[in-house]
This record gives structure tokens, sequence and C-alpha cells, in this order.
């Protein structure tokens, strides 16, 4: 699909709002010609941030400004009722008003989704949102959801979850038939609890490329396109994941500083230390989907830095480039119609 795409990005979110995301709004800018962008938030500040990297707004990026801010640890529902006027809010808006195409916002978790869910509204036959986030893997990556949004899930949602994702590693990384599996504490049938059961069967029963239950080190193998499972259970994974990433990388790096012979194999093993840490940087993945939106809006960590800002903002252009919520939509109906008929 060619054409131009208007993302729009709350300026103000995250940890370090227009400190980050401003540099890595011109990175996107210089990167992609194919892309307009309009930092939402606070005029005056924008303007300076711009200014001190002796830069102005021009064709290709404008500043849409919005007075409010939603606070990081501020609850979904007061921000919602009474932030109308934030960053987070005002950009969702271009979304829903056909100003831009997808939305990129780094703040509140759970204010993005209730607001987004509110603006936007889900498509048609989605109950919930889902988080979806690429993971590293042996072989190439693979696709998680759900990954914190929905804590309790039902056989149904998902199953849901499972379209969304097949569709969106379909539309992504360009897989016909993306391999699907459901998360489980083992592959055997009889494992798991009545909602994974249950979807196992309906996945079983379904025209995906249902490949059964997977288990957690299954993740990063990469012979799986697309894991499902509940946002708590999902949440816990990645975060684990983090966890062990962090600790990893200390241990290696106290190692390699334990004496002088351990500094100069730190020297020798450098270049391949250096394509590891690229292999597995968490900023090249930064940037998680809220599927099942009737619009793009993707999630940047709340501490990302400037060049995982940019990955965001590139997620978002593949994705209205390839148009995953209508996608989504056309897919579960395709489905209900193939099922419906079987």
């Amino acid at each position: 699909m060619s054409g131009l795409f208007t993302i729009a990005l709350d300026a103000m979110g995250g940890d370090h709002g227009p400190h980050v995301v401003v540099p890595a709004a011109l990175k996107a800018l210089a990167e992609f010609s194919d892309i307009h962008l309009i930092l939402v938030g606070d005029k005056a500040r924008l303007e300076k941030e711009l200014a001190a990297l002796g830069k102005a707004p021009s064709d290709r990026l404008r500043i849409h400004h919005a007075a409010q801010v939603v606070g990081m640890d501020e609850p979904p529902t007061q921000a919602l009722r009474n932030k109308k006027d934030s960053s987070m809010r005002v950009a969702i808006n271009l979304v829903k008003h056909q100003q831009a195409d997808a939305c990129v916002s780094a703040g509140n978790t759970g204010a993005l989704m209730a607001t987004a869910r509110y603006v936007l509204k889900t498509l048609p036959g989605i109950d919930r949102p889902a988080i979806i986030t690429a993971i590293p893997a042996i072989k190439g990556h693979t696709h998680m959801l759900d990954l914190g949004a929905n804590v309790d899930c039902s056989a149904s949602h998902l199953y849901q979850f499972a379209v969304m994702g097949s569709e969106l590693a379909s539309a992504v990384d360009n897989v016909s038939n993306p391999r699907v599996g459901l998360l489980n504490i083992g592959e055997e049938d009889i494992k798991g609890n009545d909602q994974v059961k249950e979807a196992a069967h309906m996945l079983e029963q379904s025209h995906l490329n249902y490949i059964g239950f997977v288990e957690g080190n299954d993740i990063y193998c990469g012979d799986v396109d697309v894991v499902v499972c509940d946002g708590f259970v999902g949440n816990v994974a990645l975060k684990t994941s983090e966890g062990v990433a962090r600790m990893v990388s200390h241990y290696m790096r106290a190692e390699f500083k334990r004496g002088l012979l351990s500094r100069l194999a730190a020297l020798v093993a450098m270049p391949v230390l250096r394509k590891f840490r690229g292999r597995i940087d968490p900023r090249a993945y930064n940037g998680a989907s809220l599927l099942g939106l009737q619009g793009v809006v993707i999630k940047s960590h709340g501490g990302a830095d400037a060049v995982a800002f940019e990955n965001a903002i590139r997620i978002a252009r593949i994705e209205a480039r390839k148009r995953v919520p209508q996608r989504i939509d056309k897919r579960l109906g395709e489905l209900l119609n193939e099922e419906s008929a079987s």
C-alpha cells in the first residue's frame, strides 16, 4: 500500500515526555519519507524542544496543542473523566476523526487502554482489546498476547486474541498462515485450566493454523509465530523475561570485570558481545499494539529513550500501511462464515 501516513504522537506521555518524543520524531522523519507526524502536547514546550535541536515545525511535522497531561500513576477512570484535553486523549481523537492514521503513546498503560477503547471502540465481534508485542526468538521473533490488558479471560476471549494475533503476524511479517500456539503448562491435552482447554477446542475447529499447546520455553524458539494467553500469564511471562535478561547482563559484566585476564577476554569478545546485545536489545522491540480497536494505537514503554520510541513509531507506520484493524475485522468475519458453513 502506498501513500502518506499521519501518526499522532502523545508528546507529553512517559517518563521523559518531549525530551524523548521530539528527537525520536525527527529520527523517524529522516528515516521514513512517507510519514507525517503530529506532536500533541504543550505547544510552548514542544517549540522549545524543537528549537533546542535546531528544528522547527514543517510540512511533515506539526504541533497540536493539548493543555493537560495524564500522570503515569493516574487512575484510568480519573484520566478518562477529567483529562479530556490531555495529550493522550487528543492524540487518540485525531485517529477517531481520521486526521491521523495511528497514535503512539508512552503514557499510562491503563489510561491509554481505557481512553482508546472509549474513544475508538472495539471492532465488531471483539469483546476486549489485547496488548501484543514481538519478542526476540532463536528464529526471528514471536508475537505474544495478551500482555496485561485482560487479567481474567474466557475461552472466547482467547480465541479472539488468536484471530487478532494471527492477522497481525500475517500483516507485519508477511506470513501467509502464521502458526498459533496456546500457552499452557504442558503440551498434553489433559493439562491446563477449563478456559485454556475450551479455547483449544475452539481453535482446533477453526481455520487458523493452530499448532496446539506451547510451553514457556517455546516462546523463544521461533517455532511458533503467535503465542496466546490471558493478560495475567502474559504479563508475568514478559516481566520474568525482562528480569532474566537483566540478570544475565549483570553477571556478564561482573565476570568480565573480575580481573586483568577477564578484561582482556572482554576486549577480544567485544564484537560478539555487541552483536549479541543488538539482537536482544529491548529498544528494537519497543512498541506494543492495542489490538481489537477501530484504529491503530501503539504503546511505547514509559521509560523508552529516543531509539526505542522511534521503533514504536516504525510499528505504527507498518500497521497503518497494512491496515491492521481492517484486516482483523475482515478475517474475523471470514472465520465466522467458514465455521458456520462447516
